[in-house]
Parts: structure tokens; sequence; C-alpha cells
């Protein structure tokens, strides 16, 4: 299993989204690569690197625990516990580590990375910071989903992939892609991902530059938003939760959109967004 930047970035924004909900002062955490090792690559709020690139084997340790269950895992005190094994438990030390929590990140059914929280001290995590924490790796999850179908489409469907089912594909992908970028606050990921939106609709935009298409329309982020939606069959209720806003927000972007590009129906607005470059 390979990583790149992107997925360090989410790892990070994750820890810090970790530490916010739980209110534990440390987390750490990485994805797994070759085979079932995860190597620890993002600290945040630690006081030494003792943990940084320390490569945990499925079953070893707290993590490794996580990793073979898939389940999140609890220590009230790490270095006494007789439920993990203790491969790791001189770099903990260093760190000075006695409570910790780990949660699993799973995509496919397949454990992709561990999350983790801590303390300084022996005290019980209760089950409001594991609820926190098991969300924060939701968030994880649900990125990489989207980027593996988007890798998979790029590489495979892509643009110029003509209008069979993988085609449709290529478009579901475009809209989730356009509504989690909406939510993402880092600005380096959101670029990312709105290139990755950008690939998506190379074609249509070449086709459009060449006609002039695109030079005549000219579409808000939200409205793009708001049609890729309606492209991937959801309906203004749908939309609205995908985005994050209401119904008649929704409403009110394709009305925009729709006067922009002329259409009179939904189905039209989609097919000039298309024939315009805004959409795959």
């Amino acid at each position: 299993m390979t990583t790149d930047a992107s997925d360090a970035v989410e790892m990070r924004n994750a820890l810090l989204r970790l530490r916010r909900g739980t209110g534990l002062p440390i987390a750490f955490g990485g994805l797994l690569e070759a085979g079932q090792q995860m190597r620890i690559s993002e600290l945040s709020g630690t006081a030494t690197h003792a943990l940084r690139s320390l490569v945990v084997t499925s079953g070893t340790g707290l993590g490794g625990k996580t990793v073979a269950l898939s389940r999140p895992c609890v220590v009230t005190d790490y270095s006494a516990s007789r439920q993990i094994s203790h491969e790791y438990d001189a770099p903990v030390a260093v760190e000075g580590l006695r409570s910790v929590l780990a949660v699993p990140v799973v995509v496919r059914h397949r454990v992709r990375g561990v999350l983790y929280g801590a303390l300084r001290t022996a005290l019980p995590l209760g089950g409001r910071m594991l609820d926190a924490a098991v969300e924060a790796a939701r968030d994880v999850e649900r990125a990489l989903v989207v980027r593996d179908e988007v890798r998979t489409l790029v590489a495979g469907a892509g643009p110029g992939a003509g209008a069979g089912p993988g085609w449709e594909q290529v478009r579901e992908a475009h809209a989730a892609l356009r509504a989690l970028a909406g939510r993402i606050t880092d600005p380096e990921l959101r670029a990312e991902l709105l290139g990755a939106c950008a690939l998506l609709t190379a074609e249509s935009a070449g086709s459009a530059a060449e006609s002039g298409g695109s030079a005549r329309v000219r579409l808000a982020p939200r409205e793009v938003d708001v049609l890729a939606c309606v492209a991937a069959g959801a309906t203004n209720a749908v939309a609205a939760d995908r985005l994050g806003v209401t119904p008649e927000t929704v409403k009110g972007y394709l009305r925009s959109a729709m006067r922009k590009l002329r259409a009179r129906t939904r189905g039209e607005a989609v097919v000039a967004a298309r024939r315009a470059g805004w959409l795959p």
C-alpha cells in the first residue's frame, strides 16, 4: 500500500481533530505500508521525536493489536498493561506516555492506519474520548475512499472513456470530491482535491475551450458543486446534506446556474455545464 503527501496532510488534520474532540494533549499515527506494518509518521503535541518513524507490526504493542483486531484498543498504563506485548516500551517511555488509546482507519474492510491519543498520567480514557477518536478516524476513511476512487478512475476510466458505466463513476467521484473539498479547511488539501476534479473534467474543458463555451459561461464554485450533485442524481435535499447547506440554498444556486446556462430544466443545466467544461 502506497501513501502520498495528501494522505499525510489528512492524517495531520485528523490528529488535530482527535485532540480537539477528546481533550487529549498528545496524538500520533500513521498509515500501513508494505504488508501489515504501520509506520508512525505524524506527531501532534509530543515532546520528543522518539515515536517518529517507529514501525509497528500487526499484533505487537497497542497499535499492532488494533491492526490485528481491526477495532479500537485502550490501555490505562501502557508499560504495566498485560493486554498488549511490549516491544515498543522504550520509545513510549521516552515520550512519557501512560494512558493510550488506538483506533483503526478501516477502508473497505482493510485496516489502512492507526490514530493514537495519549496522556502522560495513568487515567481511564472514557467512552466520550473513544467516540471522538473513532470519529476522527472516520474522517480519514472517507477521504481515503474518495482518493482511491479518483486514482482508479483517472488511471482507468478517466476522461475520454465515453458515456458508459465507467464514465458515470467518474461523474459520481467528481461530485463527491467537490462536496468534500467544500468541507476541507486545509488550503493545500482543498487545492489538491479541486485539482483532482480538474483532471476529471479535463476533456470537457478542452472541448469547451475549442468551441469558446467556457469563455461564455462563468459559474461560481458553489454553483458547480450543486450541478455536480445534480449530475450524479442527487435530489436537492441530498445535495444539501452533502454540501452542508440548506435545500433552499441549493435551489438558489441551481436557479442561478440555470439562468447563466440558459437552461429551463435541471437536466438541461447539467448538459450545458458539461458542454461548457464545468462537469465531466
